[in-house]
């Protein structure tokens, strides 16, 4: 592993807060501000207008070694407000008590109605060419790099819920290319559940909580959410998407990306095509299960977030392979039957293939989680010369509704000036004043045509690269509020989706409709989502309602048979193991020297080696030990390898650690440990161990001749669990419902 800003005996071992250990003692010499941790990175020093100015990204840091008022005025006392006298009172000429409070008061801004817990990181992206054919977009030419800012975010959820809650993650991508800024504002399900962008306000309302107790947060399993989507049946698509293990990422780095829209392209001959996005990550697609997901929302709301920042500042930069499906720019805007336009609709990769056309490596973390995560402002309106929009009709109200966001959010129409907002080509809008105006403006003719500012700014031709609106055609038409009936058809992908999947993927999607539908008080709305179950799958019905202990109905509709697509499948293929979390239980007994070779080993196969001891540390005076029986969980390692004898850790009795609180049902180990062990087990992950670890994985009644148990010698153990980890896991160890 590489890049990374501290080390453990040797090791560099993710999650320093600062660049540099502190000291024991407060600090009292004058120093300039510490740097960033090499892992950080800040958005270009470019003006208000786009002019990169040449100074460091520093500059736009707090500078200076002393404390100052917003002014820049040297304080000597930040601690105690202006009295009169010791006793008070406290004083109104009080200048920085007032400008302290105030900005304070100040300091939190409207969080994002959707998406508002996110997570996100710098990268460049670097095409390969293969666009060149259908777009003129500049940052799409052969070996062009373009600096990237992505932000990953859930749906429903406030900045306060946690990361591993069943829901739609947000996959928003902003390119500074030098033609101007390029959003790419998707999700990680390439589906939406409406139609039309009038319906968002309800979608909306029936995901979040209700509004009499502001219950549930950051969930769907609720009656208002399935009230809607059985009513309102276009939504099943996206919800059979969300049932399934799309709904609960690993990890973002595990996580596809989908532009979801169908957009126009053009390319230098004035042609045009008709394009799906598509993010494939390096690593694969990889989810939790629902088990893991429940236990990390109470043992590490921020799972999500810590994980993506861990990588990068581990050198283990997560990796996306950009492609597109090309389609034909036909009149009807139809492929092989299905309506391009409607944005509940797929088009299976079988039929159009997703034909990569760059790479984006995200590889520096935020320095400034406000002014760079939060204040980050996407639109899908943000196009460059060669890629357009299209008339489906969610899209068009996209277009309208994200600017109409930010200023709220950002305060005013300048949110472009903040600086993470900033495009890194020259901006001349004629757009003055308004809150936050940043841009000193020159001129006295901010209007066109003038004469008074020599004419400038001048508007550009299509040979200098100008946005040109492609000039699609317009049908004779009357105004009506109403979807073309290519729209009408609910269920046939739903029913594609569910039988392209492994039977271990589908019984994660009986189970989850079975638990969320479990969770709603009223009967009849689960009665009518039966219903739609039963016109997607009749098994699928059966199950759940066997589950809920309702009667399945029969279908109502006849729904058309597609064939299989195992491009949806998760479960399959093998892939890097980057990046990858392994735990290694070790105590007193453990061989230090064994110990220090299998951490190294880890680390050459580009994973990161966690030592987990009973208490923390220092093992044997000789190896740091990261986590301990009190802190540790399964839900953190991708696999755990055992380098001990389970010891009991001295706060091993309940009232300390509630964990503890069952040595009767494992007495010759710790119970934490038989707890970790049977829970990585359960959830289908590698596991390994070597010496007296046998004993301990049997004590834990996990068998030795499971599949993906390694005992082995330290050496050979890491060979066996990068073959292992490349699975993701060992699916072989899931009991699948449908063959019992």
């Amino acid at each position: 592993m590489s890049d990374q800003s501290t080390s453990a005996n040797g090791l560099p071992i993710p999650g320093a807060p600062a660049p540099q250990q502190p000291s024991l003692a407060e600090p009292t010499e004058p120093h300039d501000p510490l740097p960033p941790k090499p892992d950080q990175d800040s958005p270009e020093t470019v003006s208000p207008t786009g002019v990169p100015t040449g100074a460091p990204k520093t500059s736009n840091a707090q500078s200076g070694r002393y404390l100052t008022t917003a002014q820049g005025a040297r304080l000597r006392d930040t601690d105690h407000s202006l009295k009169a006298g010791p006793r008070g009172p406290v004083l109104l000429q009080d200048h920085h008590l007032r400008e302290k409070i105030t900005h304070f008061d100040h300091e939190r801004i409207p969080e994002r109605v959707v998406h508002a817990r996110g997570a996100a990181a710098h990268g460049v992206f670097v095409a390969n060419g293969a666009a060149e054919g259908i777009t003129r977009a500049g940052f799409l030419a052969r070996d062009a790099q373009t600096p990237v800012f992505v932000r990953f975010s859930t749906v429903l959820g406030s900045r306060g819920s946690a990361d591993t809650v069943r829901d739609t993650r947000g996959f928003a991508t902003k390119f500074y290319t030098d033609e101007g800024t390029f959003d790419l504002v998707g999700n990680n399900i390439p589906v939406f559940f409406i139609q039309d962008a009038i319906k968002f306000p309800d979608v909306i309302h029936a995901g979040k909580p209700h509004p009499d107790r502001e219950i549930p947060q950051a969930q769907s399993a609720h009656d208002t959410f399935w009230d809607f989507v059985s009513l309102h049946t276009e939504a099943q698509h996206h919800t059979i998407w969300n049932m399934s293990d799309r709904g609960i990422p690993r990890s973002y780095r595990t996580m596809e990306g989908f532009g979801v829209h169908t957009f126009r392209v053009v390319n230098a001959k004035g042609e045009t095509s008709l394009v799906k996005f598509h993010w494939k990550p390096r690593l694969g697609v990889h989810s939790l299960v629902w088990e893991e997901a429940q236990i990390i929302n109470g043992m590490d709301p921020d799972y999500h977030r810590r994980d993506l920042a861990d990588a990068i500042e581990a050198g283990a930069y997560p990796e996306w392979d950009l492609g597109v499906q090309v389609f034909p720019d036909t009149e009807d805007e139809m492929f092989e039957g299905i309506d391009l336009l409607d944005p509940t609709k797929i088009v299976p990769e079988e039929l159009a293939p997703v034909q990569v056309i760059g790479t984006m490596t995200l590889n520096r973390n935020v320095t400034n989680f406000f002014a760079e995560t939060e204040q980050v402002a996407f639109h899908p309106g943000h196009l460059v010369p060669g890629i357009d929009v299209t008339n489906d009709p969610l899209l068009q109200g996209r277009l309208f509704s994200y600017i109409d966001t930010q200023l709220t959010r950002l305060g005013g129409p300048n949110f472009a000036q903040i600086p993470i907002n900033r495009p890194h080509a020259p901006v001349n809008d004629m757009l003055r004043d308004g809150f936050h105006q940043d841009a000193v403006h020159s001129g006295v003719a901010p209007y066109q045509p003038n004469s008074l500012d020599g004419g400038c700014p001048f508007l550009a031709g299509a040979d200098m690269g100008a946005f040109i609106d492609v000039p699609a055609p317009v049908a004779k038409s009357r105004k009506v509020r109403e979807n073309p009936a290519t729209f009408d058809d609910h269920y046939s992908q739903p029913r594609q989706f569910f039988r392209s999947l492994t039977p271990v993927e589908q019984d994660h999607v009986i189970q989850a409709y079975t638990f969320e539908l479990g969770k709603c008080y009223e009967e009849n709305i689960k009665v009518r989502q039966l219903q739609a179950l039963a016109n997607i799958d009749e098994r699928l019905c059966a199950e759940v309602a066997a589950g809920l202990g309702l009667p399945a109905p029969a279908p109502t509709l006849k729904v058309d048979d597609a064939e299989p697509s195992p491009a949806l499948q998760q479960v399959g293929g093998t892939w890097p193991v980057d990046g990858r979390i392994i735990g290694i239980l070790a105590d007193g007994s453990t061989d230090l020297a064994a110990l220090a070779r299998i951490r190294a080993a880890i680390d050459a196969a580009d994973m990161v080696p966690l030592v987990i001891a009973p208490q923390g540390g220092m093992l044997g005076g000789q190896i740091p030990v990261q986590r301990t029986y009190l802190t540790a969980r399964s839900t953190e390692f991708d696999a755990v390898v055992v380098a001990g004898s389970g010891e009991y850790g001295s706060d091993a009795v309940d009232s300390l650690d509630a964990k503890a609180g069952n040595p009767a049902g494992h007495p010759a180990i710790d119970p934490r440990v038989a707890i970790l062990l049977t829970e990585a087990y359960r959830h289908s992950k590698a596991l390994g161990a070597w010496g007296s670890g046998a004993g301990v994985l049997g004590a834990s009644g996990i068998p030795e001749d499971a599949p993906g148990i390694l005992v082995e010698s330290p050496e050979e153990l890491v060979p066996g669990l990068v073959t292992l980890l490349s699975q993701h896991r060992v699916w072989e160890r899931f009991p699948v419902a449908a063959a019992s």
